[in-house]
C-alpha cells in the first residue's frame, strides 16, 4: 500500500509519519505539506501515486480538493484530527499517529 501523508508544512507531522511507518512491511510512503512554504509541496504527481492519502487536518483535506478534485475522485482520503501541537517525533505524536493509523494500515483496509 502506498500512503501519502500530508500536513501544512511537511517538516513536523507528516514528516514524523513518514519516517515512523517508513519500514513497515508492505507500506510504501511519502509525505508532503499544502503550503507554498513546505520542505515537499504536494502535487499531481503524489496524489495519483498514493493509495491512501492520509491529512493531519480538515483544512488539508479542503485545500487538497479546491486544488486537485480530479486526482482525489478514486482516492481513499483519512483526516487524523491532529493539531500543530507538536514537534517533529514527539512521543505523544507518535503514539497519536500509531494509535489512529492503526485500522487504515491493516492488512485489506483498502
Amino acid at each position: 500500500m502506498k500512503v501519502l501523508f500530508v500536513c501544512s508544512r511537511n517538516r513536523i507531522r507528516s514528516l514524523t509519519a513518514e519516517h515512523l511507518f517508513a519500514k513497515v512491511p508492505g507500506l510504501q510512503v511519502r509525505s508532503a505539506g499544502t503550503e507554498a512554504d513546505a520542505r515537499v509541496r504536494v502535487n499531481a504527481g503524489h496524489l495519483g501515486w498514493a493509495d491512501l492519502i492520509v491529512v493531519m487536518e480538515r483544512r488539508h483535506r479542503e485545500r487538497l480538493a479546491q486544488r486537485f478534485a480530479s486526482k482525489l475522485e478514486k482516492k481513499r482520503v483519512v483526516c487524523l484530527d491532529i493539531p500543530d501541537d507538536y514537534e517533529y517525533m514527539d512521543e505523544e505524536l507518535v503514539a497519536t499517529l500509531r494509535a489512529r493509523l492503526a485500522e487504515h494500515l491493516e492488512p485489506g483496509s483498502k
